[in-house]
Formats: structure tokens, C-alpha cells, sequence
């Protein structure tokens, strides 16, 4: 259930822009010293408000200097014309019949429930994406995607809150968000063993900076594991199996986790027990600042008591 949404503030709207052609079109200044197009370009658009969206629309081949196609080792200098063709985007795509939990919806955005097991998107028919095309309502605004797109990502195996976009303009908004690290984040995970009562960890991911917080709710003993322990957790930066390489590599690993977790003690059939529990932003559109939080689910705590029982029952004939 979520506890609460509060409203803090408002903000006024930005009046929203208008391409025409397919394409707009940006001249550098004269000023302007000689740089690669790749760091020119962050946030002269509004579509590519962070290197990495640049670096994906130059890729996408949606970027043209001086009437030759971009390349991200282009360099631009004043005087030269840039243009920014529109991406492409199916308009049809065939729904995944999915019930998904709604916690919020409006005309711009949308916080539902992910259930494991179903990736968020991708060249495949069981997605996320498609379930949403029958959950949520089209918006009605004048840069309404053709269907509600995800703005950021959870792992298949990863259950709880994700975040859509329904208009181009809080697309592109809540990227920003992402991108400046103001979109704040909270997970629920059981580990195994019982680690300190909190910590930062800090390995790099496939030579990329990452950090993770946690700390520790509980813990109970556990006739595999010794102890199982229920975590909090803030990640930091936003890589691939960030909480799952971080938990593992302090020797802690998710229970469930059947890529990091320790051979032979890896709880099998019951799930990845790791839980997108928390979501904090300011609406991209009004500002409103908004909070929403799952409780603890009766699958974690179960667990926990079932595994401290046994532990009782074995140990001291309970």
C-alpha cells in the first residue's frame, strides 16, 4: 500500500516548444570555442538534456553537422549548423495483457508497480512498456506519446515502483531529473548474513564509479545462512546490478540472486528478494514534490520468520 503522496510546492509551466519538419534546427555561436559536438550539445535541446542522450541520438544517426551525418568524434566551432531530426517512434505496438498496480496518473506521468519477472522493455512481446498500453490512459496534451515509456529501469527479476512518462515533455523533464541525481530512490533487499548496521560501499562497475548506502533493519538467524538480514538501500549511481554486484562483493549477496549469490546457498523458485520500495521527485510538469512508498510485502517478512523458526526449532527443540 502506499502511505502517503504530498504535495509541497508549484511551480509555473514552462510553455511547451513546437518542432516543425521533423527537425530543428540549432547555429552555433560565433563565440563559441572549438569543442566536441558530443560536449556542445548537452542540454541545447531539450530532447538531449545529458551527455548520454546525445551520445544515443548521435549514435541513432539523428544528428547532422553542417549537413554531414555526426559523428561523437566531430568537433564544432562557431558558425556551424547543427540539426536534430526527431527520433522515430512506433506509433502501434501490440498490448501485453498484464494487470499492472497503478499508485498514480495524470496527463504527464505515472508511478506504477513492476512485478519480477517481466523485463521493463525490449525487442520482445512480455514487457512492461506493452502492459501499459492497457493499464493507463492516454494523455491528452498536445505532445502525448503515442504510449507511456519508462523513464528509467529495474532489473527483470526486480519487483516495485517505476516511473512513466505520457508526454514528451516529462520525458524529457524527468531525464534531466535523473540525470542531476534529484530523483531519489529507496530499496528493500534480504541478504544473506548479517553485515554491519550500515555502510556505504563504493566497487566500480564494469570500470564505472558506483555507490550504494545501506542500512540494516533486521536480522534473524538462519540454519543455511547462519543469518538473514533485511537491508535499506540508496543507490547512488545507477548501474546495471548495482545492489546486486555491491551486496555480493561485501559478501552479503541478495537471497534469490542466482547470478551473484554463493553457490549451494542461493534460495531457489521464491524470487529475487530485492524491492524498489521507495520513489521521491518533484512533478515534471507542476513541481509538486511527491513521495510514494510500498510497505514491508508478507513474502519478506514471512521469510524472516520462517527461517528464525526453523533456526529455533532445530537448535533448541522448539
Amino acid at each position: 500500500m502506499i502511505r502517503h503522496i504530498r504535495e509541497l510546492f508549484h511551480k509555473d509551466e514552462i510553455a511547451l516548444l513546437y518542432y516543425m519538419n521533423n527537425l530543428t534546427k540549432h547555429l552555433v555561436p560565433s563565440s563559441t570555442h572549438k569543442q566536441r559536438i558530443s560536449d556542445y550539445l548537452v542540454g541545447v535541446f531539450d530532447q538531449l538534456p545529458s551527455k548520454s542522450s546525445v551520445k544515443k541520438a548521435i549514435k541513432a544517426s539523428r544528428v547532422w553537422l553542417n549537413g554531414t551525418e555526426a559523428t561523437t568524434a566531430d568537433w564544432v566551432e562557431g558558425g556551424s549548423e547543427i540539426v536534430l531530426k526527431a527520433a522515430i517512434i512506433k506509433t502501434e505496438q501490440r498490448p501485453f495483457l498484464i494487470d499492472i498496480k497503478i499508485y498514480f496518473e495524470d496527463d504527464y506521468i505515472a508511478v506504477v508497480h513492476k512485478p519480477a519477472g517481466i523485463a521493463v522493455s525490449g525487442n520482445f512481446f512480455k514487457t512492461i512498456e506493452r502492459g501499459l498500453i492497457h493499464n493507463l490512459s492516454r494523455s491528452t496534451q498536445v505532445d502525448a506519446l503515442a504510449f507511456p515509456l519508462v523513464a528509467h529501469r529495474l532489473d527483470k527479476a526486480t519487483a516495485g515502483l517505476l516511473l512513466v512518462a505520457k508526454t514528451q515533455r516529462a520525458r524529457i523533464e524527468l531525464g534531466r531529473a535523473f540525470e542531476a541525481k534529484t530523483i531519489q530512490k529507496g530499496y528493500l533487499a534480504i541478504v544473506q548474513g548479517m553485515p554491519p548496521e550500515r555502510g556505504e560501499i563504493t566497487v566500480d562497475i564494469e570500470g564505472k564509479k558506483a555507490c550504494s548506502f545501506y542500512q540494516k533493519i533486521e536480522t534473524v538467524p538462519s540454519l543455511r545462512n547462519q543469518f538473514l538480514s533485511l537491508l535499506s538501500l540508496q543507490p547512488i549511481t545507477g548501474r546495471t546490478h548495482q545492489l546486486r554486484i555491491h551486496l555480493a562483493s561485501i559478501g552479503h549477496p541478495i537471497v534469490g540472486d542466482s547470478l551473484y549469490g554463493q553457490k549451494g546457498k542461493v534460495l531457489l523458485h521464491k524470487g529475487l528478494f530485492l524491492l524498489a520500495q521507495k520513489i521521491q521527485f518533484s512533478h515534471p510538469i507542476t513541481g509538486a514534490a511527491l513521495i510514494f512508498e510500498i510497505e514491508h510485502p508478507h513474502k519478506y517478512t514471512a521469510l524472516l520468520q520462517r527461517e528464525a523458526r526453523r533456526y529455533h526449532k532445530i537448535k533448541f527443540n522448539l
